[in-house]
């Protein structure tokens, strides 16, 4: 027997934020709690929301001090000011950070401390029991998902390590995507946020499991990327591309509900250990990643999905012998510049990085079985 398990209401397009100021508007919260970071703050994104709330009479209290990699201290400040201001809803603004930080306080706003109990690896799911503050999210990036997304990835202080927290509550109650708050984001951060949510549906439908309304979107939602980030990498002020892309990135926040693989778990030491942006570490990992699983002794039906994969590239003029070569090329055509090394990694970072990348649990639904050493052959390989 199978369970399968959709996410939230979703508003997107044009005049989504305006409908979503709307509907808060008549669930008469007293006092939310806007959760975003200091770029967005000072770029003007968050003047679009907070003067929407202002002209609506919505109180709101705004917590701005996001990580780019959150931390338990950013948990710690932002509940608080959840407790103090007596908030009864959470509003998430920004990219997998700020939502991130907005769905562990909401666990915290109504649990006790200390939050590693609630750590999903120590079983910590179950210990989730009280019912949560309302949880917003818009997202300013089409890559993590997480406006759709049950967890939150935080960097603990005692370990230095992400530990994952997740529920099936911690999912938004609403999820808003508003092409007009991306398209401020720079060609770089465009284009590795946007194969973040490539990866995401790449590698859900490489996951093993019978689940087939998974499989549909994911592969959806890298034909949604493949077609709508080069031109979003290339004219940031193109709707369209934005709203595919925000499209994009939430589906393969569904699909992701049947797995992840190796390449996140690759991914996530070099956030926790260098602060390299998740989407780029993704990026980067993605064509030596396949490439492993090209080279690998497949079933049929598992090459079968490689194939359909790249028949994708194919069918968009971008052919290639392997899938692996195909992603490196359109890696490239984004500006991405490739090798760890370039990025500061060094030779003897390699055994840390793959120790870490095992612990994490993102492999254990990769198309097949991997150990340390073949974590540590994919990071040499992109080395």
């Amino acid at each position: 027997m199978n369970q399968y398990n959709y996410p939230t209401i979703i508003l997107s397009g044009k005049g989504a934020l305006e409908e979503f100021v709307t509907r808060l508007k008549s669930k008469s919260h007293k006092q939310a709690l806007v959760v975003t970071d200091e770029i967005l703050k000072s770029c003007g994104v968050l003047d679009q929301l907070t003067r929407l709330l202002k002209d609506r009479g919505i109180s709101f209290s705004l917590f701005s001090e996001t990580h780019p990699n959150p931390t338990e201290e950013d948990i710690e400040k932002c509940t608080a000011m959840f407790k103090e201001n007596q908030c009864d809803s959470i509003i998430a603004l920004g990219g997998g950070s700020p939502m991130d930080v907005a769905k562990t306080v909401r666990i915290m706003a109504v649990h006790s401390e200390p939050l590693e109990q609630y750590d999903d690896a120590k079983g910590g799911d179950q210990r989730i029991t009280e019912p949560m503050p309302p949880l917003y999210a818009i997202p300013t990036t089409a890559g993590t998902g997480s406006e759709v997304g049950r967890s939150a990835v935080i960097i603990m202080r005692k370990t230095g390590k992400k530990a994952i927290y997740f529920h099936p509550d911690l999912i938004p109650d609403m999820a808003v995507l508003a092409p007009e708050l991306t398209a401020g984001l720079p060609p770089d951060i465009t284009a590795a946020t946007g194969i973040d949510a490539f990866v995401h549906s790449l590698e859900a439908y490489f996951a093993p499991g019978l689940h087939p309304m998974a499989d549909g979107i994911a592969l959806m939602g890298m034909e949604l990327a493949l077609d709508w980030l080069p031109i979003a990498v290339k004219d940031g002020g193109n709707l369209d591309a934005r709203e595919r892309m925000l499209i994009a990135a939430t589906m393969g926040a569904v699909a992701f509900q049947k797995g992840l693989g190796m390449i996140h778990s690759l991914a996530h030491p070099l956030s926790s250990r260098h602060a390299m942006h998740h989407g780029l570490a993704n990026a980067l990992l993605l064509s030596s990643g396949v490439s492993f699983l090209e080279k690998a002794d497949l079933n049929q039906d598992q090459s079968a999905r490689i194939s359909r994969v790249r028949s994708m590239f194919g069918e968009r003029h971008m052919k290639n012998q392997t899938l692996a070569d195909a992603c490196q090329h359109f890696i490239q055509t984004l500006g991405i510049q490739s090798g760890l090394l370039s990025r500061g990694i060094q030779k003897k970072d390699l055994e840390g990085l793959s120790m870490e990348a095992f612990e994490d649990p993102c492999h254990q639904t990769n198309m097949m079985p991997v150990d340390q050493d073949d974590l540590f052959s994919v990071y040499e390989a992109a080395f």
